[in-house]
This record gives C-alpha cells, sequence and structure tokens, in this order.
C-alpha cells in the first residue's frame, strides 16, 4: 500500500537531490574554473546529467536494483518495462524510487567532472560518464543498497559514503592522472574565476543534501529528522573549521576555503547521517575539513596529480572516513542509531567495503578511460586548452563585453 506522507517527502527529496546537481555542482564547478571555461562545465553538468538518466531507464536501474544476485541486478527491469502505475516499493509508487535513485545515478558521475575540467574532450565526457555509470555505479549500488554481497555482510552506508563518494572519489584520481595535467600545473593555475558563484553552488548543494541524507531514509520519520540535522550540523562545523585552518595559516580565510569546508562535512557525514546524533555530527564534521584538507594538499602537493577540483580531496576521503568512523558515531552522544553487526565486526565490513570498492572502482575506471581514449580521444588540443573550451567545443562564450 502506497504511504502518503512517504510519498510527498521522497517527490521532495527526489527534486531536492537532482538539483544537487543542476543547478548546483555546475555552479559550483563553473565558478571554480577559468572564466573562458566556464561553459563547458555547465554542459558537462547538463549533457551527463540528461545521458544518465536515460541510462539509469534503460539498464541501470535493473542492475542496481532488480534480483537478489550477489553481485548484479538481473534484466528484469530494463527499460523499466515491469513498473505499473501502480507498482508499489518500499511503501512509494515504484516510479518515486526510480527516479529517487536516478538523481543519484546522475550525481555521482557528475563529481567526477571536478577533476579532469579545462582539457577534456567533450565527447570523452560523454563516453566515459555513460560508461561508468552502467560499470561502476550500478555494480557498487547493487553491492550496498540492491541486496548484494556487502549488504548480506553487514556493510552501512545510509546515504552514499561507498556508493557515491569512495567510487567517485578514486575514479577521479585515476582518469586525473591518466589525462595529465593542465598545462599550468601546479604553479601556473589562476585562482577561481568566480568565487560568488562557487557560493552560490555550495549553498544550493547544502540544501540538496537534505534530499540525499533524509530523504535516504525513504520515509517520513525519525530517521529522517535525524538524518537532516546531523547533516546540517555536519556542514556547519566543517565550514567554520575549515574557516580556521586557513585563518591560522594564511592569516586570511577564504570564501571558496569556507564552502568546500561545507561540501567536505556534507560529504563525510553522508554513510553516517542515519546512526549519527547531534555531538556526533559536530564532531565529525570538524574532523573532516582537518583530514580532507590534508587530502587535497596531498593529490596536489605529494602525488602530484591535477585533481582539479578536489574529487578526491574532499569527496572520496570524506565518504571513506565517514564510512570507516560510523561504527564509533553511535557510542557519540545522544540520538545515535543502531548498527548491523557488533562494533568491531561493524568496523571490519566497513573496512572491506572501502578497500574492495576503491579497488574495482580504480580498475575498472582505468579500463574505462583507456577504451575511451582509443574510441574519441581523452585529451583537447594544446591550442584548444589555452584558447579554452567554451568556444573551441561548445563555439560560445560565458562572458560578453560590451563595448
Amino acid at each position: 500500500m502506497i504511504d502518503a506522507a512517504n510519498t510527498a517527502w521522497m517527490l521532495t527529496s527526489t527534486a531536492l537531490v537532482l538539483l544537487m546537481t543542476l543547478p548546483a555542482l555546475a555552479l559550483f564547478y563553473g565558478g571554480l574554473v577559468q572564466a573562458k571555461n566556464v561553459l563547458s562545465v555547465l554542459v558537462q553538468c547538463t549533457a551527463v546529467a540528461a545521458l544518465c538518466s536515460v541510462l539509469w531507464f534503460a539498464f541501470g536501474y535493473s542492475l542496481s536494483y532488480s534480483g537478489d544476485g550477489d553481485w548484479l541486478g538481473d534484466g528484469a527491469a530494463f527499460f523499466l518495462g515491469n513498473m505499473a502505475r501502480d507498482t508499489v516499493r518500499s511503501g512509494i509508487p515504484e516510479s518515486v524510487y526510480v527516479m529517487f535513485q536516478m538523481t543519484f545515478a546522475v550525481i555521482t558521475p557528475a563529481l567526477i567532472i571536478g577533476a579532469y575540467v579545462e582539457r577534456i574532450r567533450f565527447a570523452a565526457v560523454l563516453v566515459i560518464s555513460g560508461l561508468w555509470m552502467l560499470l561502476v555505479y550500478s555494480p557498487v549500488a547493487h553491492w550496498v543498497w540492491g541486496g548484494g554481497w556487502l549488504a548480506k555482510m553487514g556493510v552501512m552506508d545510509f546515504a552514499g559514503g561507498i556508493v557515491v563518494h569512495v567510487t567517485a572519489g578514486v575514479s577521479a584520481l585515476v582518469i586525473a592522472w591518466m589525462i595529465k595535467p593542465r598545462h599550468e600545473f601546479p604553479h601556473g593555475i589562476r585562482p577561481p574565476h568566480a568565487p560568488w558563484m562557487v557560493m552560490v553552488g555550495a549553498a544550493l548543494l547544502w540544501v540538496g543534501w537534505f534530499g540525499f541524507n533524509a530523504g535516504s531514509a525513504v520515509a517520513a520519520n525519525a530517521d529522517a529528522g535525524m538524518a537532516m540535522l546531523a547533516t546540517h550540523l555536519s556542514a556547519a562545523s566543517a565550514t567554520l573549521a575549515w574557516m580556521a585552518i586557513e585563518w591560522i595559516k594564511f592569516g586570511k580565510p577564504s570564501l571558496v576555503g569556507a564552502v568546500t569546508g561545507t561540501i567536505a562535512g556534507l560529504a563525510t557525514i553522508t554513510p553516517a547521517a542515519g546512526v549519527a546524533g547531534p555531538l556526533a555530527a559536530v564532531l565529525l564534521g570538524a574532523a573532516a575539513s582537518c583530514v580532507c584538507y590534508t587530502g587535497v594538499w596531498a593529490v596536489k602537493k605529494v602525488m602530484r596529480v591535477d585533481d582539479a577540483l578536489d574529487v578526491l580531496g574532499v569527496h572520496g576521503v570524506g565518504g571513506a572516513m565517514g564510512t570507516l568512523l560510523l561504527p564509533f558515531l553511535v557510542l557519540i552522544g545522544a540520538g545515535g542509531g543502531k548498527l548491523n553487526l557488533e562494533l568491531g565486526a561493524q568496523f571490519q565490513a566497513q573496512a572491506i567495503a572501502v578497500v574492495v570498492v576503491a579497488l574495482f572502482s580504480a580498475v575498472a575506471t582505468f579500463v574505462i578511460t583507456k577504451l575511451t581514449d582509443m574510441l574519441v580521444g581523452l585529451r583537447v588540443d594544446p591550442e584548444h586548452e589555452t584558447q579554452g573550451l567554451d568556444f573551441t567545443s561548445h563555439g560560445e562564450t560565458g562572458y560578453h563585453t560590451n563595448r
């Protein structure tokens, strides 16, 4: 039977999560690049959202949520052929469930865009994103959320620390390494062309994340309420912590740094939003900024990889951190949820999931990227990179000067 209250909340959550890609992530990433590349980022986010939506309808949903196999869903729901208007799943119309999960399948490959901006061929974006959603995201979603082997092991991932952030973060690192750095990297990279746009995008992400995390309860209940509170507190705490780090290190807290902290707090609380109480969320957010700040520095300065917009350092590191600390958050303060396993066994299961998913994502992404390079090429010509992708790839410019 369809529950009207839960359905109304899930309709709202679905809209909020789609907002996170269009326009939130597009604006967040668009403001971080040079002015000559802003439209390319907006086009990439829009195209990935459209492409992955259609692929989700055709194959992705069935591969993720159809059947009870250990490794991959069956083909029973290809093209949603067996879904009637009144089919129910988890107490809501299955059409709403499909759409809610689709928004996750859309934003995850869109997150990876941040690793290769300003130098990739548009055709490569489409090929990589489509194949990645089907061959990396869908299997991992089945493993964790679709009744696969990690779910049967007792792994907990409330809203996507493993399925979204670890997969995207590790895959972003692989693609950034394979496509090679921008020609100005590391010393000639210009600052974000529009910090105000970054802030607007981050603010929309913050709001949309309530649908991402609280919506993952798939019900209008106490779990959703606590997840929303934990999400907000983690983001707020992480924002202040990142500001403090920059204030101490540089003497001035930057706007871009502050909202980067916001995203780090949101990514880190995502897997644990179902078990963390208020105090745990505040502490986790502050720790997230410290760890993710170090992760961003390590990728660029130690690994020398041009992960342009810090997808691994913020999303990958944050998602893994929240996943690993999840078992211990129930011990901090009031309002904590319940674990699937005993404390030690739960941590072991979480660690296995992070390691296996990271390795799988890395290997699969390497193969996908190699194949894409063979089919359409990865990188634009050097002169096109210098001129900017807005005009050379799309025939438009983001800004026109009136003389």
